[in-house]
């Protein structure tokens, strides 16, 4: 663990004994955030008063200059915050032992209010909601309340984020960090929105094969957008990202907040990413939009409506059934497919189950590979990966134009991670062997193979990896007279010691065993 990580943690333990992880993360994540807006806006009109030699702070008492710099702001960064609420000013007010959190307040409303009826509006709106600065958890009284912000803020100040550096990523670094560990620690209700970095990297692999730049990529169960930006990661070259734009849905209010927060944190403008809050499935919000790429790691079989109106929507119409109301992974399978462009590639998450239970499933997984012929290949995983639940999972690969229209690739990468703690994590190696195999579509005895769709056929369909992955080991043959020997060896050993032991039971008064 770095320095600054373990500074971070040291922060979350402040708050540890006044609210769970789920709740403390809002805080802690809020407050980095507020710093990182607050500090970027200063550095960046200080930059743009250079020539003035004069700073934002003291340029702000001249109101020849107020209107410009508020105009600046909100045109360059979407928002704005005056110079009495920036955080290095509540940090100086902090060392002169003065209420800070009236402040804060007034900072967060400034951003929501500066971001009103400007192009920039739906990415700042509301985003401090979950940082409840007056809730009785951080304190019974203000006074109890304003030191532990105030004692937060000093923690936070200290840890040095090289925001000056345009190839730094520290401060999203530590962001991811923290969604990481709260995900970890704190159970399944926490670890609802982050999909692990390395399962993160695969898909986003996958889906850059061979590519230099894309136009767009979407996320239609985006939760905290680590998978989206790890996307834009594998196409960052010289510090600069090869994503023009980004695009996601996320049922969940807080953790929408959190995708934008993280959008920005990461240094995507705000009019290069679109994340939405909703249903995806029930109230879309991107229909009528085609991606150049489409990840996800859905929640495992969630219920839905699978109302009858559905069978009119064109991302469900055409195909012989809609997914059950008990399990929505193909509903998703459908709705990502809708907004794949035709030269785009496809890849999702699902539990094990979606490669082979039967029914209304059965007849779209069918409809899928004979008629569409979209399915590229299925990549099983090993159990334990995810944060909330050990079953293992695995990823579908969907290609519109696929160049190996006879065949499905299964990889059988169950059996390649370390364990770490008490989960199981993906190596770098491990990592590398799936995106090879795809990339070259290789066969190798007990890992993977090439299924024509006739094999597929001949299996009903079901899409199970075994029965295409041979992984059986034969064992050793047990040689049974060697075994007897040995057995009646172990027999007369104990007959010896216990005539060894005779005499000591007869003095104790016992009888022998």
């Amino acid at each position: 663990m770095s320095n600054y990580e373990t500074k971070l943690w040291q922060i979350a333990n402040k708050l540890r004994g006044n609210m769970d992880a789920n709740e403390f993360k809002n805080y802690m994540l809020g407050l980095i955030f507020y710093r990182y807006l607050s500090e970027k806006l200063e550095m960046n009109l200080n930059k743009d008063l250079e020539n003035d030699e004069i700073t934002f702070k003291e340029a702000y008492q001249d109101e020849e200059y107020k209107q410009y710099l508020e105009k600046e702001a909100i045109e360059e960064l979407g928002y704005f915050i005056e110079p009495e609420c920036l955080f290095s000013t509540i940090i100086e007010n902090i060392n002169q032992k003065k209420e800070v959190i009236p402040l804060l307040n007034k900072a967060f409303q400034m951003i929501n209010d500066t971001s009103f009826n400007t192009e920039s509006q739906k990415d700042f709106q509301n985003l401090f909601e979950d940082v409840d600065l007056d809730s009785s958890k951080l304190g019974a009284t203000n006074q109890e309340k304003d030191k532990l912000i105030s004692e937060i803020l000093l923690e936070i100040s200290e840890i040095d984020f090289e925001l000056d550096n345009d190839n730094s990523d520290i401060l999203g670094d530590a962001y991811e960090y923290l969604i990481s560990q709260f995900a970890s620690n704190a159970g399944k209700k926490a670890g609802e929105f982050y999909t692990p970095q390395e399962v993160s990297t695969v898909l986003a692999r996958i889906v850059t094969m061979d590519k230099t730049r894309l136009k767009s990529v979407y996320d239609p169960t985006c939760g905290s957008g680590s998978l989206l930006l790890r996307v834009g990661k594998e196409l960052t070259t010289d510090g600069k990202c090869n994503v023009s734009d980004f695009y996601g849905q996320e049922l969940n209010q807080t953790t929408y907040n959190l995708a934008r927060m993280n959008m920005i944190l990461h240094g995507v403008k705000y009019n290069d990413f679109d994340i939405k809050q909703g249903d995806s499935l029930e109230n879309p919000k991107h229909m009528g939009m085609k991606f150049d790429v489409v990840v996800a790691n859905p929640p495992f079989s969630a219920k839905w409506s699978s109302d009858k109106s559905f069978l009119e929507d064109e991302r469900f119409s055409g195909y012989p059934k809609l997914a059950p109301k008990s399990k929505a992974d193909y509903a998703f399978i459908q709705h990502m497919l809708y907004h794949l462009n035709e030269e785009g590639t496809l890849a999702v998450i699902l539990p094990h189950g979606a490669l082979f239970r039967q029914a209304a499933e059965g007849l779209i997984r069918k409809y899928l590979i004979e008629k569409l012929n979209y399915l590229d290949a299925v990549i099983g995983l090993p159990e334990n990966l995810f944060y909330g639940t050990s079953i293992p999972a695995c990823i579908l690969v969907f290609k519109k134009c696929r160049t190996n229209t006879d065949d499905i690739l299964f990889i059988d990468a169950s059996n390649d991670y370390e364990k770490v703690k008490t989960q199981n994590k993906l190596r770098p190696e491990d990592i590398d062997k799936i995106v090879d195999t795809l990339q070259r579509r290789r066969e190798t005895e007990k890992y993977s193979h090439r299924a024509t769709l006739e094999e597929i056929k001949e299996n009903e369909y079901n899409l199970n990896i075994p029965r295409y992955v041979d992984t059986f080991e034969e064992e050793e043959p047990v040689n049974l007279e060697e075994t007897r020997q040995k057995i009646n060896e172990i027999d007369k050993k104990i007959e010896e010691i216990d005539k060894q032991l005779e005499p000591y039971y007869k003095e104790l008064g016992l009888k022998g065993i």
